[in-house]
């Protein structure tokens, strides 16, 4: 018998974050007249994602050791037999994901303290990342679907808030909406999964669902032939494409840049955009029984990750680099799902939220070393000026590349290798697809590199692009002005990042993926044997790193690196010459695939054009013209008539009431 964690204790993980969140931002922001000042802000949120990693930690700690929880905290009301709950499913996978959100979150929170030290805003942005984590914590920890799609929406909320936090830039208040709009579209789906188990499962409890997969299997969505699980499995998946940020529900992510840099390695790091992930793994009983949306999955994900990665080739702001990299990332994790490699995806999910989160603040710390100038084509040489950004950058492009024995590595190629084994529909594409990814992401991550940190120094000179900062203050090193190293508040978390982004794939590979850590919690059908062939051919991280430079995906990587640094350290015109002979298809990459132009012009004018017709055919003419002017006029003429017998002449009344009553009276006549 397993045992049981303390809920009060696990109920301080969410709550402390929470707590910090609101003395920050009520005392510590105009809303109660700024009691509190910034260390006070800042002390009281870190303390808070402080306390929430302690706790986590030893969660993981006691799990690994066999400990559980799953229970209600809070019924919220009961209608009839369904009980609304606030509750939490504490296993292997709830553990480690509260780890890495919090771990991610509080580096996130110290390095805020350099990075936004001049904002006028500086406590209200902690109290929205320490609320985002809050947000995040109880969507992982959630025992039932009530609960996850409060953390679901929570976190849509929060990230609507952070990403405009400048809301006097035009362009963040854009991208800020427009994130919200896209993430609509996939909650939307989301709903209707959710809607679709409730009605036939008759609970939102995971475990209880869960218990009924296989009734659930065979039941047909009424009035269709279609697999009600399959109908319920894609729905769900599609909220999972709006969050996860997969095509073609991906454009919001890129613009999203537009928010602080802090707060771009948090959420494409470790919360919001794997929360897509976190929840089909979680699903997986679900999932297992339909090879449909397995198949959908996969092939969604393959598209994400190929296509994406193609975008950051052409890049030249860094940290939308930085951000289609993310992407093609999501991609990778989300095509090991459809291959039923659950515990792979999320391996993968856990490895990337460290050398992730480690290359967007190390992008944060470049901006600062510029002076806030984001274009890569005004940097160059920064490897003296800045070493410890410069190792660590290296170091996390090193692990996202998948060099072996790097933590990408382990986790990277594990997702080709199940990719290549399964035997879902769609398996095919995907293993072109994600093998092709390797070089792609080779060639555009160290591109960023080299043009930033080795060649010759561009910066001090007339530049291109805008700052990671609002306002209208000058962008940019001066003439005669050099780079300069960030201050220790934002470097620690660079190198505190730097050390799991190399050690934490060698170290967790085998019990993550070939041991017990996932038993009972991730659920794998027999039919779909993908990872069973890749425990076959596992023997030990050492020796998956020594095989690895006979494979396939490291000679794609090293040609990836050579191709970018002959292109952009030793032959510069090359990339000029693929310009000039292929710009037909620059053009339609720099264009995004034209993909914004087709949302702007089809369901952005198409709302337009329904709204449009609305208010002329319903609003004007309809409501104003026909209900409101026409029963005016209506009244008009009723009283136009009436009028007509209103002479004031008695004689006329008494004439009318004469007539009336011979009518009243042939009317008796006839009737009998």
């Amino acid at each position: 018998m397993s045992v049981q964690l303390n809920p009060d204790l696990l109920l301080v993980v969410p709550l402390a974050p929470l707590v910090g969140s609101a003395i920050a931002g009520l005392f510590g922001t105009r809303f109660f007249g700024n009691l509190i000042g910034r260390t006070a802000s800042h002390s009281v949120t870190i303390l808070g994602v402080l306390i929430a990693f302690l706790i986590s930690a030893r969660t993981l700690l006691q799990v690994m050791d066999g400990a559980s929880y799953s229970g209600t905290l809070y019924t919220w009301m009961t209608l009839g037999v369904l009980k609304l709950e606030i509750g939490f499913m504490i296993d292997s996978l709830t553990a480690m994901m509260m780890c890495v959100v919090t771990f991610v979150s509080l580096m996130v929170h110290i390095y805020t303290v350099g990075y936004m030290r001049d904002d006028e805003g500086y406590n209200r942005f902690f109290s929205y990342i320490s609320l985002f984590t809050f947000a995040m914590l109880m969507l992982v920890m959630s025992n039932n679907f009530l609960q996850l799609f409060f953390g679901w929406e929570a976190v849509g909320l929060v990230s609507y808030l952070l990403i405009g936090f400048w809301f006097k830039r035009p362009t963040a208040i854009f991208a800020n909406m427009k994130a919200f709009l896209v993430n609509r579209v996939g909650d939307f789906g989301f709903i209707l999964g959710i809607g679709l188990l409730l009605a036939y499962a008759g609970s939102m409890n995971y475990t209880e669902v869960f218990a009924k997969r296989e009734a659930l299997a065979v039941l047909a969505l009424p009035g269709t032939d279609w697999m009600l699980l399959t109908v319920a499995c894609i729905c769900l998946f599609i909220g999972a494409m709006g969050k996860s940020a997969q095509f073609p529900l991906h454009v919001w992510l890129p613009d999203s840049m537009e928010g602080p840099t802090p707060i771009s390695a948090l959420i494409h790091a470790a919360t919001m955009v794997t929360a897509g992930i976190f929840m089909v793994a979680r699903m997986s009983p679900l999932f297992e029984l339909s090879d449909t949306a397995l198949s959908f999955v996969l092939v969604i994900g393959s598209i994400t990750a190929l296509f994406m990665g193609f975008l950051g080739i052409i890049q030249n702001d860094i940290k939308r680099v930085v951000a289609y990299s993310t992407l093609s990332q999501l991609g990778y994790m989300t095509a090991a799902l459809g291959a039923s490699a659950y515990s792979v995806a999320v391996f993968h999910l856990m490895t990337h939220a460290f050398f992730k989160a480690l290359l967007f603040l190390g992008a944060g710390a470049v901006i600062i070393g510029m002076h806030h100038d984001q274009d890569i084509r005004n940097m160059g040489g920064l490897r003296k000026y800045m070493p410890i950004t410069w190792i660590t950058s290296l170091l996390g492009s090193l692990a996202l590349i998948g060099t072996p024995f790097f933590s990408g590595f382990y986790s990277k190629d594990s997702i080709i290798e199940v990719v290549h084994a399964s035997h879902i529909a769609g398996a095919g594409f995907a293993n072109f697809a994600v093998l092709a990814g390797v070089f792609v992401t080779a060639f555009y991550s160290f591109r960023m590199y080299f043009l930033v940190f080795h060649g010759e120094e561009r910066f001090g000179h007339p530049h291109h692009g805008h700052g990671d900062h609002h306002g209208d203050e000058h962008h940019g090193l001066a003439p005669g002005e050099k780079p300069h190293e960030a201050p220790w508040v934002v470097t620690l978390p660079l190198v505190l990042l730097a050390i799991p982004s190399v050690v934490i794939g060698y170290i967790a590979i085998g019990p993550m993926l070939f041991g017990d850590f996932f038993k009972g919690v991730i659920f794998v059908g027999e039919n779909h044997p993908a990872m069973e062939e890749l425990a076959h051919e596992f023997h030990g991280a050492a020796a998956m790193g020594l095989h690895a430079v006979s494979s396939a995906p490291f000679w794609l990587a090293a040609a990836g690196v050579a191709s970018a640094y002959y292109c952009y350290m030793m032959n510069p015109k090359v990339p000029a010459w693929f310009y000039a002979k292929f710009k037909g298809i620059h053009t339609l990459l720099d264009n995004k695939y034209y993909l914004d132009k087709i949302n702007e012009a089809v369901f952005a004018g198409g709302a337009r054009l329904l709204g449009s017709g609305l208010s002329v055919a319903g609003d004007r003419t309809l409501i104003d013209g026909f209900i409101v002017n026409g029963s005016a006029r209506a009244v008009g003429w009723f009283a136009s008539v009436m009028r007509t017998f209103q002479t004031g002449y008695i004689y006329h009344y008494a004439f009318t009431m004469i007539l009336a009553v011979a009518v009243y009276l042939g009317y008796l006549l006839l009737k009998s």
